[in-house]
C-alpha cells in the first residue's frame, strides 16, 4: 500500500509561478500553500490553479516558519518539501517516496550527488555549497554532498525529531527572526535529522531555473548564516547528548 502524500509549499508573491508548478504536481493525498503575506494574488492564484488546495497563513516571517506551518498540518504518512518557484521537478516526486518506502526515514535531494544537477547555481555558491557541506560532514560525521537544498522527503512521524520553533510563539521584539525561521531551515532539517541518527538516503535531483522573479537568496549573508547553522547545530547536538549521558 503506497503512503499518503502531504506537499508542503511555501510562498511569497509566487502567483505567476504556481500557476504553472501546481498543474505539474502529481495527484497526491494533500497540497498545501503557506502564504507569507503575498501581495500578488498568490493565494488566489492557487485556489483557481488548484481546486481543493489548502491555504495556510504562515504565523512569523520566513521560510523557517512557513514550512513549520505547513508540517504542522500536514496530515499525509510522508510530507515532500516543495519550492514554488518551478525549481523543484515534480516528476522527482515518486523517487523520493520510494526512498522512504525502502527503509529510509528522510529522503535528501542532493544536486551534487550521481545523476543530480543544477541549472540555476552559480560558481561561487558551487564552491561555498561544498565549502559548507564539508564543514558539515566533519562536525556531524556524515557524508552529505549537498547541505542546503530544499527539495526532501521524509515521513511525518519525522517532525517532532525537528524540533522547530513553535508556531504559535510571537515575533521577537527586537524584530529579528526566531533560529529557524529563515533560510537556515534547510541547514536545521539535515542537522537535526543527522544528530537524530535517522536513516538518511540521497536522492540525485536536478535544480530547474526559477520561471519568474528573482531569488531571495544572498550568497554571502546566507552562506555565512549557514555556517553559523552548523555550528550552532552541533553545539545543542552535543548539549543533549551530554543532557542524555546524564540522565
Amino acid at each position: 500500500m503506497q503512503p499518503t502524500i502531504s506537499i508542503v509549499v511555501p510562498t511569497k508573491n509566487e502567483a505567476a509561478n504556481l500557476r504553472e508548478v501546481l498543474p505539474r504536481l502529481p495527484a497526491v493525498h494533500e497540497v498545501i500553500v503557506v502564504d507569507g503575506g503575498s501581495v500578488d494574488g498568490t493565494v488566489q492564484a492557487a485556489r483557481e490553479t488548484l481546486p481543493g488546495v489548502r491555504i495556510v497563513e504562515q504565523t512569523r516571517r520566513g521560510k523557517g516558519n512557513a514550512l513549520a506551518c505547513g508540517f504542522e498540518v500536514a496530515t499525509g504518512d510522508v510530507i515532500v518539501m516543495f519550492d514554488a518557484d518551478g525549481s523543484a521537478d515534480p516528476a522527482e516526486i515518486p523517487v523520493f517516496v520510494d526512498a522512504l518506502t525502502q527503509g529510509a526515514d528522510f529522503a535528501k535531494g542532493s544536486r551534487f550527488a550521481p545523476g543530480g544537477g543544477s541549472e540555476d547555481i552559480t560558481p561561487i555558491r558551487r564552491a561555498g555549497n561544498a565549502a559548507l557541506h564539508v564543514v558539515a560532514n566533519l562536525a556531524f560525521r556524515t557524508r552529505f554532498s549537498d547541505l542546503c537544498y530544499g527539495y526532501n522527503a521524509f515521513w511525518r512521524d519525522m517532525v517532532p525529531v525537528l524540533s522547530l520553533p513553535d508556531t504559535r510563539t510571537p515575533e521577537r521584539a527586537d524584530g529579528q527572526m526566531h533560529w529557524g525561521d529563515g533560510f537556515e531551515i534547510e541547514t536545521v532539517i539535515n542537522c537535526r535529522m543527522a544528530a537524530a541518527d535517522v536513516r538518511i538516503v540521497e536522492v540525485p535531483s536536478v535544480e530547474r531555473l526559477r520561471i519568474h522573479g528573482e531569488t531571495n537568496l544572498r550568497t554571502f549573508v546566507d552562506g555565512w548564516r549557514v555556517l553559523r547553522t552548523i555550528f550552532s547545530e552541533r553545539s545543542r547536538a552535543a548539549g543533549i547528548a551530554r543532557a542524555s549521558v546524564a540522565a
